[in-house]
């Protein structure tokens, strides 16, 4: 059996673990201020932003952690080491997005029931200061977050905490100018609603590489005719096409020759293969059965 693979790593752990510990406690402090605030103030937009920042320092600390275990090497025990850490890592993140979401929902709702009068300028001012500090966290992590799905995903909370004092901020004026209050609750299930919008989009990502979908860039039947068009290749069928974490994506296939070929062929074949596939498709790791004359049905391309 043949297995050939590509590397290729744009790794800036070092500074991804440096932005995301400063992140973690940039928000540890947003947190604290925005519960001993909405508390004194009774806002319950300050306060769901409050959980909001909460679940980003877990978010933060979990991303943090599946970064560092992404760098351990793999061993006897587990051959493919820690790569799916931060896939993981991406899944519980989008996950408590929408959880969170829900649960600010149903707060908003009671409170739309029950409006309260609210202390508008603690609002106001501790929404700024959120703002200042999320925004400073979102630039450290917007870089990294086009290429990782992990550091997107604690991109996406920090993304949408800045936006939910954006929409704090707002309130509190109109609380303070108008009256308004029950904007709070409004302004609430906003959030809310955006929270879920932005989760379920990673979490259904995450999910896709998590269950070894093939991932949506590659097609399966246009691989198996290009490789088909290499000499003596006659068939390629049995074929699984997998992402293991955001670098590196596999394929195991069975490939029928039309002869009897010696192995020195068949790794000149499977170079071949290998460089074909990975420019052609970004496949970068092959795993090859060569098969010749042997009964088994050679029509199923995608089988168990």
């Amino acid at each position: 059996m043949g297995h050939h693979h590509h590397h290729h790593s744009h790794d800036h752990s070092d500074l991804k673990g440096r932005n995301l510990l400063i992140s973690i406690f940039l928000n540890i402090g947003i947190t604290v201020a925005q519960v001993i605030g909405g508390l004194l103030s009774g806002s319950l937009a300050l306060l769901s932003d409050a959980l909001h920042n909460f679940s980003d320092v877990l978010s933060l600390i979990i991303s943090f952690v599946a970064q560092r275990l992404g760098k351990k090497q793999a061993c006897r025990k587990k051959t493919f080491g820690y790569k799916r850490a931060e896939i993981l890592a991406a899944f519980v993140n989008a996950a408590t997005l929408v959880v969170v979401a829900i649960i600010l929902m149903k707060e908003a709702v009671e409170r739309l029931l029950n409006p309260q009068q609210i202390e508008s300028n603690l609002v106001i001012w501790l929404a700024l200061i959120a703002i200042m500090f999320n925004g400073f966290s979102v630039l450290l992590l917007k870089k990294d977050s086009d290429h990782n799905m992990n550091m997107k995903s604690a991109y996406l909370h920090l993304l949408t905490d800045m936006m939910a004092s954006v929409a704090v901020l707002v309130g509190g004026i109109l609380m303070k100018y108008f009256e308004i209050y029950w904007v709070d609750a409004v302004l609430t299930m906003i959030i809310g609603i955006y929270l879920i919008y932005m989760g379920y989009d990673l979490l259904k990502e995450s999910t896709k590489v998590l269950m070894l979908f093939t991932p949506k860039s590659v097609v399966i039947q246009d691989i198996v005719e290009s490789i088909c068009t290499i000499d003596p290749v006659k068939n390629v069928h049995h074929v699984h096409i997998w992402q293991l974490n955001e670098e590196e994506v596999h394929m195991e296939a069975h490939i029928d020759f039309k002869k009897d070929i010696r192995l020195s062929e068949f790794d000149e074949i499977l170079e071949k293969i290998e460089e074909h596939v990975y420019h052609k498709h970004g496949i970068n790791h092959v795993n090859i059965q060569p098969e010749f004359d042997k009964c088994d049905s050679k029509s199923i391309i995608v089988q168990d």
